[in-house]
């Protein structure tokens, strides 16, 4: 079981949102610079190694577009380009603002998963990334 405790319970709540605050900073940051530098043009991202290698999709293949589509307002764009990246984003969302509150509350953030769960979600991974790589599964292709 993950805890993540910013700081001390009785440490000021500026210091205890230091670490959430950073890495929302980071994260908004590269989100910001995706937004800004279209993957959609050649030549400001590399090509994913596993693709360039085998022809093949990895689970992040379209995520950069997906995210830029996602800044940009356009939902559909995103789902189309890398649908688990969308359901990241918003878990990632979900996730950050459930330990901020519990940060401020001087509470940790325990993220508990367990066996099942991790193997689920690499289950999910993989049957996402064999589906998008087979003749049917086109729809999941970015």
């Amino acid at each position: 079981m993950a805890r993540f405790a910013s700081s001390a319970p009785d440490a000021p709540v500026w210091r205890r949102l230091a670490v959430p605050a950073g890495l929302l900073a980071a994260v908004a940051g590269a989100v910001a610079y995706v937004g800004a530098v279209d993957p959609n043009q050649p030549g400001h991202y590399p090509v994913c190694p596993l693709y360039g290698l085998t022809g093949l999709y990895c689970p992040g293949c379209g995520g950069l577009r997906s995210a830029h589509a996602f800044v940009h307002g356009d939902l559909l764009g995103a789902l189309r380009d890398n649908a688990l990246g969308v359901a990241a984003y918003l878990a990632f969302a979900v996730l950050w603002t459930v330990w901020a509150v519990r940060t401020v509350r001087g509470g940790p953030f325990r993220l508990g998963l367990g066996r099942a769960q991790l193997w689920a979600a690499g289950g999910l991974l993989l049957a996402f990334t064999v589906l998008r790589n087979l003749p049917f599964g086109g729809w999941l292709r970015p």
